[in-house]
């Protein structure tokens, strides 16, 4: 049964019909969830779907079924690559290479990354500094509809909220954030999953979430990150009601939001409140410093 789909789902690839060659993939999977190959054909008809956040997620659920393929680490380097992430798709790539050393074309990828990760670290940041006194700022994830409802119609539309007009469809799991200067925190709100049902994997400025449990839809949240993080510093952990991750910024700058929007970033620098001091020539003004003791002697 399994191999008819799979027979099929190559047929539907070749003929660019790639929506169906991942449902077929799918059905497949279903039947037989431990075969590496299938999650890296799925990966690949969604790299031509431009789906590259579920291929990275299949590339590595087909890695860790399998680590001696190399076919999962090219094609999981070229993912990265559609994506920016140049540092994760070269580390990708030097282990496929490894694995495949008369392979010449891991070694000119591996070129071409190292050329974008060069051209990247001559390039400034395009951050704009604001002084900002938020150390915890919660993402549109987390807003009830009807907070929603008083979002411009337009912001809406750019951070892919629900609008007047369109129907509601409610997640599995939710999940919010909230954001340090030098980490962001995402929050998957799911009660008594166990540890080994959870999937998290972290790219360049990739989040992979995946919970799989027996005779239930899988959940999958692969969000394409607003900044960079740096994934070895990155950490997660499962509790009682919900799914804690900690993400390491790459850079100190403020995320409008989780997911990727193409705007601008945002430096946060700590403002001090011009109520709490108050300068007279140069100084501090005594009645601001010591309020009680004057109190006293007057």
């Amino acid at each position: 049964m399994a191999s008819d789909l799979v027979t099929k789902a190559k047929e539907a690839f070749i003929d660019d019909h790639f929506e169906l060659a991942v449902d077929l993939y799918s059905q497949a999977i279903a039947i037989t969830p431990n075969n590496a190959d299938l999650f890296a054909d799925r990966a690949q008809a969604n790299i031509k779907l431009r789906k590259f956040t579920e291929a990275f997620s299949d590339f590595n659920k087909a890695i860790e079924l399998d680590p001696s393929t190399a076919k999962a680490y090219m094609r999981k380097g070229l993912a990265c690559m559609k994506l920016e992430e140049y540092q994760t798709a070269k580390e990708t790539l030097e282990i496929g290479a490894s694995l495949a050393p008369g392979e010449s074309r891991f070694t000119r990828l591996i070129k071409e990354c190292d050329e974008h990760i060069t051209k990247e670290a001559g390039e400034l940041p395009k951050c704009a500094t604001v002084e900002t006194t938020e150390s915890i700022v919660p993402s549109f994830g987390s807003m009830s509809l009807n907070n929603v409802a008083a979002v411009p119609k337009e912001t809406q539309l750019a951070f892919n909220l629900p609008y007047e007009g369109t129907p509601a469809v409610k997640p599995k799991y939710r999940h919010e954030f909230y954001q340090k200067p030098e980490e962001a925190v995402v929050t998957i709100f799911a009660k008594g999953i166990p540890v080994e049902n959870v999937s998290v994997d972290f790219g360049e400025q990739i989040l992979s979430i995946s919970i799989d449990i027996q005779g239930e839809a899988a959940y999958s949240f692969q969000p394409r990150l607003f900044g960079k993080i740096i994934p070895e510093k990155c950490k997660y952990e499962v509790m009682s009601t919900k799914i804690e991750i900690r993400l390491a910024k790459a850079e100190s700058i403020h995320w409008k939001c989780l997911e990727y929007t193409g705007e601008i970033a945002v430096v946060q620098r700590p403002n001090v409140s011009s109520g709490k001091r108050r300068k007279i020539g140069g100084r501090c003004s005594t009645e601001q410093v010591f309020p009680r003791y004057l109190q006293r002697w007057r």
